[in-house]
């Protein structure tokens, strides 16, 4: 019988590195990476291309169930490297922008389009082996989830590297804005009625305030290992 790979949970709030993280955690285990939150942002991206507000919960909730039954966002690997793709378009670079990321967090705070979402979610981990990144994976999503973590960091540190991030891609708003944004998600996501961003009781908790991407990574990875050993 072959043993099932644990599936890896990793919530945290914004600009925490959970995207980084969880990318390579899943190609040094060898997992398959869903980004959770990139789904989101396809929407918010959808919604805004079809010039729906996205505080138009009933408009954008239609548009997040026709995207779900028609399985338009899709996970895949393009030269080694993973790819959204939001109906055979690959948007992977679109949903990093400013604006796009905002958006998501107004979409995700709509019931229905969790709704909508979820099962999309849980049916592709439903055979372990995946790491799964956003703010209510351990809780709501895959609160059965072997492997949890709720990776975080100190607001300014966490806004300092959104700004870095954004500037990257040329986008240039001050570093002021950012953390203001930053303060505002944070409220938003751990306010919102519907799968508010908190830690699992059953999560470790990753502070990244003062380490790197390789010792955060090194520590979810011998973890993850560890209870894959001891479930044998």
């Amino acid at each position: 019988m072959t043993r099932r790979e644990p599936s890896v949970a990793i919530d945290g709030p914004a600009g925490a590195g959970k995207s980084t993280v969880s990318r390579l955690v899943a190609e040094k285990l060898g997992y398959v990476l869903l980004d959770t939150g990139a789904i989101y942002r396809s929407v918010a991206l959808a919604a805004k291309e079809a010039g729906i507000s996205w505080d138009d919960s009933e408009r954008v909730s239609e548009l997040a169930h026709a995207i779900a039954e028609r399985k338009g966002i899709t996970f895949r690997v393009v030269d080694g490297a993973p790819r959204i793709f939001l109906d055979e378009k690959d948007v992977s670079a679109q949903i990093r922008v400013h604006d796009i990321a905002q958006g998501a967090s107004k979409v995700s705070a709509i019931p229905a389009v969790r709704d909508a979402l979820l099962d999309v979610q849980r049916a592709a981990a439903a055979g372990g082996g995946v790491v799964l990144e956003g703010r209510d994976i351990g809780t709501v999503v895959l609160p059965d989830a072997e492997a949890k973590f709720f990776l975080t960091a100190s607001v300014d540190v966490r806004a300092k590297r959104r700004h870095d991030e954004l500037s990257a891609n040329g986008a240039a708003p001050t570093l002021a804005e950012v953390l203001a944004d930053v303060r505002e998600r944070d409220h938003r996501d751990s306010t919102r009625a519907v799968a508010p961003l908190r830690q699992a009781e059953d999560a470790e908790l990753v502070d990244s305030s003062g380490l790197s991407i390789e010792e955060v990574v090194s520590r979810i990875v011998d973890r993850v290992r560890a209870i894959r050993a001891s479930a044998k």
